[in-house]
């Protein structure tokens, strides 16, 4: 029998220019969010390697999904019996590296892959100079312990046609693993952001940020009706949440905006083209 509530993890940390030593601080998350009783724990965008350095940087890092550091993540998720989802850079046989989430189910399996949609070609910086865009076509959705999972990554957050798409495809939760940098404001826009998906979709948004000095950390868990449930604050660590069935259907129920709504989100024939801005630290 499906239980009607499961437990879920984000994992806040600070990734470094060492792979391995990401996987091993990743490594104590997956085995501290399997002894909270996690049945998922979810790890920021750019685990692999973390950097301000300009986005042409990534191609010399990103890894096959068979490499060192995936194959890391998941004898972790292996040895704990936990489902992971982690970002990292992906190498591709011609062109720029994807910037991909990858779902590993509790015995390290790889259930599928989210690759990067919205490119952050914005505040005065240009991932699309070092990274490859991934298709807007297909959202990636899984199950697991009774619910659906969507992903999409950081500054896709800014989007709601991303999480929409996600629910479409039959999502209740959202997975949103980021890498927020600092800036006026911004701690701002990630919680009003991250709300306004859980609410605009009756979801939940379990969003897993990185912690500084990179990014403004705040890795949240919010419900389907906008209340945030756990808050990780500035410092690594992890934030715990129950996923209700019963709440999801009570809020749904009472604020049925899903059957209500009268548009449907589809892809843009072609990428939009995107504004001239000049070269700075990333933001998502």
């Amino acid at each position: 029998m499906v239980s009607a509530d499961m437990i879920i993890a984000a994992g806040q940390f600070s990734a470094g220019t060492d792979p391995g030593g990401n996987a091993t601080a990743a490594g104590w998350l997956i085995a501290d969010a399997a002894a909270a009783g996690a049945e998922l724990v979810v790890l920021p965008e750019s685990s692999l390697y973390g950097t301000s350095e300009a986005a042409g940087a990534i191609a010399a890092v990103a890894e096959d999904l068979e490499g060192p550091f995936i194959r890391s993540i998941a004898g972790f998720a292996r040895e704990h019996g936990i489902a992971v989802v982690v970002g990292t850079y992906e190498r591709t046989e011609a062109g720029l590296p994807f910037n991909t989430l990858v779902a590993l189910d509790s015995r390290g399996d790889i259930l599928g892959c989210y690759r990067k949609v919205h490119l952050y070609d914005a505040f005065g910086y240009r991932e699309s100079d070092g990274i490859s865009p991934g298709s807007a076509e297909e959202p990636f959705v899984f199950s697991l312990g009774g619910f659906r999972f969507g992903t999409f990554t950081c500054y896709d957050l800014r989007f709601p046609e991303s999480a929409r798409a996600a629910v479409d495809a039959g999502a209740d939760v959202l997975l949103v693993p980021s890498m927020w940098i600092p800036g006026p404001g911004k701690e701002d826009h990630w919680a009003t952001l991250a709300k306004a998906r859980a609410i605009e979709n009756t979801a939940y948004v379990l969003a897993a940020n990185q912690a500084g000095p990179l990014a403004t950390g705040f890795s949240m868990a919010v419900d389907p009706a906008g209340v945030v449930v756990a808050n990780a604050g500035e410092e690594p660590g992890l934030i715990v949440a129950r996923l209700s069935r019963e709440r999801l259907n009570q809020v749904q129920g009472r604020v049925p905006v899903l059957a209500n709504r009268r548009f449907a989100v589809v892809p843009l024939p072609r990428e939009p083209a995107s504004g001239t801005v000049s070269s700075a630290k990333p933001d998502g």
